[in-house]
């Protein structure tokens, strides 16, 4: 049992450790706002952004700064040799930057796209500059038909089907809870989950042991977001399908896992937004900008490539900017 004198000593000690850090802080000279995190291998661009609203689904020739993509610093090591990818919303943004790596990586790529005809063909040439074979298909996700059109489009074209990066997404904000219309949530639900579902069922099909399904989840569906309450409803979703998924596909050894990022430059968010939201788009995060499309590429080779991740299945995992 302390007696009173030990007490006391202990209350003094707190106190001079407590005059101590007061006597700091009041020393301390006011911090000044820093910049955005630069801790990559070019500076990144950082809020603000030239004020833009875009027209869905948003063309990433229009997007101002342009997004980067071409990841100029990385070199391929074979983590994908002789493999063949299918990437949806592959023709900008992450399913753009995701096709040139995985090209750079050794695989040959197809990418689906909703309209964006100069972005695919912009995709097209930057995965053939890499010495790889492109194929491009237009058409709808939310689609069925189109899906299991899409995989067969790709084995035709390439003869096997080892990775499927379920990426096409929509996304357009409500304020107001009671103005999100029914044709706003089923479009929301028909891209973003029925598309990643008929997707993969195609897939799997011609998928033999080996291969692996990236899906994109999103820090909305971990967090939520009360002006993306549809979006956040199918991104919590992909993370249950991916988990859920991955379960049944083992016995067939076929991973399945998912990147979930935060906010990036891509055609999505100034499509989404009004003008001056987009132009401080990322401010809020820690690092204080959104990540450049090249930055959570690497994400889909680590999780594609048998050689990085094969004994990674279920998993999300977030690259959201130290939120």
């Amino acid at each position: 049992m302390l007696t009173k004198s030990n007490t006391s000593k202990a209350t003094q000690r707190q106190r001079r450790v407590q005059r101590k850090v007061d006597a700091d802080d009041r020393a301390a000279p006011k911090s000044k706002s820093k910049g955005a995190m630069q801790a990559g291998a070019r500076e990144y661009p950082e809020p603000p952004f030239p004020k833009q609203h875009h027209r869905k689904p948003g063309h990433e020739s229009e997007i101002r700064p342009a997004p980067l993509y071409d990841a100029p610093f990385w070199t391929g090591s074979g983590k994908l040799d002789g493999k063949v990818a299918l990437i949806t919303g592959g023709d900008s943004g992450i399913g753009r930057a995701v096709a040139v790596l995985f090209a750079r990586e050794g695989a040959d790529v197809a990418v689906v796209y909703l309209s964006e005809d100069k972005d695919a063909e912009t995709t097209g040439r930057a995965v053939e500059a890499e010495g790889r074979r492109f194929l491009a298909l237009r058409g709808d996700v939310g689609k069925r038909a189109f899906c299991r059109k899409a995989v067969e489009a790709t084995v035709k074209r390439f003869g096997r089907l080892d990775v499927l990066v379920n990426n096409a997404a929509f996304q357009v904000h409500s304020t107001d809870f009671a103005d999100l219309t029914e044709e706003h949530f089923d479009t929301t639900l028909k891209t973003n989950l029925y598309g990643y579902f008929h997707m993969a069922q195609a897939a799997v099909a011609h998928m033999e042991p080996g291969s692996a399904i990236v899906n994109t989840g999103s820090i909305t569906g971990i967090d939520g977001s009360k002006e993306l309450i549809d979006y956040s409803m199918t991104k919590g979703g992909i993370h249950a399908f991916t988990r859920a998924l991955s379960g049944n596909l083992i016995g067939k050894g076929i991973r399945v896992n998912a990147v979930a990022p935060g906010p990036v430059w891509t055609p999505l968010n100034p499509s989404e937004k009004q003008a001056k939201d987009v132009s401080q788009f990322g401010a809020e995060v820690p690092m204080k900008r959104p990540a450049q499309p090249e930055e959570i590429a690497p994400a889909y080779v680590f999780l594609a490539s048998p050689q990085c991740s094969s004994y990674i299945t279920g998993e999300i995992l977030p690259v959201i900017g130290g939120y």
